[in-house]
């Protein structure tokens, strides 16, 4: 039986880098994400860690070889007809597994609809995915690793390759510059920041404000973090000038000088991917809990942080698990109140109120 008409669509999303415990990190990614009847196609597979192969940082040559395998304008790369949905965020190799499934025109499957040309004669033109599989190797074993209950999803060929064409158009559908300018008097914790936001691939520069920096390097930022110790009126003529320059940026104040926890407040503030399109959607400090809110079934790591009398950093890990959708409470270790939640695809900060 064919399968009914899904909406095809795409957005902005980000695999979320970051430094974590024991002193290793996630690399930082920009990609498009597949956004079906509505919804990333990527939150249907629960707390997979992956990304599409529309990612911002692989030549343009590259993403546009990705655009036309959708489009069915280049050979299928993986037998028998089977393309890359989504795969691993840090090498993109098939041996660490991949989403594949099979895509084809919309006549081309076989079904009882697709036999009566004269009841749709549209139905040539849909693109149709179907048979999603996780896959390790050269085949893949729908019996043992199929996806059973995702598809298969019929798109009409016109919405389909208007969405994918915007992209050979030169449109990224981007969410903004991953470049961030650090502003402080800290030059020591400035510059192990820079290295951290660096390692995962973000931008970093260090700057005591932004006087005579040109307009056309300023719209270059995503974001600008001040040290606490930066006065009020270096923030404001920064944030003029960036305003002057026309450049949309987002400010974070780092209030507490502990890398990992800045990294992720960073994070955050890079992700302009649509509100509507995230699995974390609320992360608050009452009290002695924390207070987590997800749309869908994913991974969820909560790390708690403080500083000492002597201001060391301690670190908490305070949750790591599939939590169902739904808000959940956690208590907080000791007189930790910085936290940090991560999911596959997002990163959010809380931090008690000034």
């Amino acid at each position: 039986m064919s399968a009914a008409y899904a909406s095809f669509g795409l957005a902005p999303a980000m695999r979320a880098g970051g430094v974590l415990a024991g002193g290793d990190y996630q690399v930082h990614r920009d990609f498009v994400d597949f956004i079906v009847n509505g919804r990333p196609l990527l939150f249907q597979l629960a707390d997979l860690d992956a990304v599409s192969p529309l990612a911002a940082d692989v030549p343009p040559a590259i993403f546009t070889t990705h655009v036309r395998r959708l489009l069915l304008e280049a050979d299928a790369p993986l037998l028998d007809g089977r393309y890359v949905i989504y795969g691993c965020p840090e090498c993109e190799g098939l041996e660490c597994g991949a989403v594949t499934a099979v895509i084809e025109r919309g006549g081309q499957s076989g079904d009882a609809a697709d036999a009566d040309a004269d009841a749709d004669a549209d139905a040539a033109d849909d693109y149709v995915w179907r048979d999603f599989a996780w896959q390790t190797s050269d085949h893949a074993d729908l019996a043992l690793n199929g996806y059973h209950g995702i598809g298969p999803f019929r798109f009409r060929g016109a919405e389909y390759r208007a969405q994918l064409g915007r992209l050979l158009d030169g449109d990224g559908i981007g969410g903004g510059p991953r470049r961030v300018l650090l502003i402080g008097a800290r030059v020591a914790l400035l510059a192990k920041l820079a290295a951290a936001l660096r390692t995962i691939g973000v931008g970093a520069e260090i700057a005591a404000d932004a006087a005579g920096v040109p307009a056309e390097e300023l719209r270059t930022y995503g974001a600008v973090a001040f040290g606490h110790a930066v006065p009020q009126r270096t923030r404001d003529e920064v944030r003029a000038a960036f305003e002057g320059a026309g450049a949309d940026i987002v400010c974070v104040e780092g209030r507490v000088p502990v890398v990992p926890l800045l990294v992720a407040q960073i994070e955050q503030a890079l992700d302009r991917g649509p509100a509507e399109h995230r699995r974390l959607t609320r992360l608050e400090v009452a009290g002695d809990a924390v207070v987590a809110e997800v749309t869908s079934a994913c991974r969820v790591r909560l790390t708690a942080y403080r500083l000492d009398r002597l201001r060391r950093t301690r670190v908490h890990e305070v949750l790591d698990e599939v939590l169902p959708p739904g808000e959940h409470r956690f208590r907080l270790p000791g007189k930790a109140r910085h936290v940090v939640a991560r999911t596959p695809d997002s990163v959010r900060v809380a931090v008690p109120r000034a």
